[in-house]
């Protein structure tokens, strides 16, 4: 998928192609499972507003899956699980196998990186 400069040159030196082809041309298609093409106008349209140098206030790091706001609430689970979600950990940067030292408080807990300090926040 082409972006930027590239992505801007594409569309350029195609003119008046329709939108399907400009979409296809920079790359933006994507196999369905019955093994038909899709083509991603969204993620072209977007891709093409950033090359220009505008942003549609996608902050990709407030939101969970399907775009969602994240709501910034943990609801304690039916088996009493604590579930914190991927786009949480994401925005931390956390990767799988992070350790954590777990510090319990009045109505509170902290989670603490292996390695650091309860002043590093």
């Amino acid at each position: 998928m082409l972006t930027g400069a590239d992505l801007l040159a594409k569309v350029k030196e195609l003119g008046d192609a329709s939108k399907s082809e400009l979409v296809r041309a920079c790359g933006y298609v994507s196999t369905k499972k019955d093994g038909g093409e899709r083509l991603n106008f969204t993620a072209f349209y977007e891709a093409l507003l950033e090359a220009k140098g505008l942003s549609i206030g996608s902050d990709a790091s407030a939101r969970g899956k399907g775009g969602r706001k994240l709501s910034y609430i943990a609801t304690v689970q039916g088996n009493r699980n604590l579930l914190i979600g991927k786009a949480y950990t994401a925005q931390l940067g956390l990767q799988p196998g992070d350790e954590f030292e777990i510090k319990l408080g009045r109505k509170q807990i902290k989670l603490i990186p292996l390695g650091s300090t309860d002043e590093d926040e």
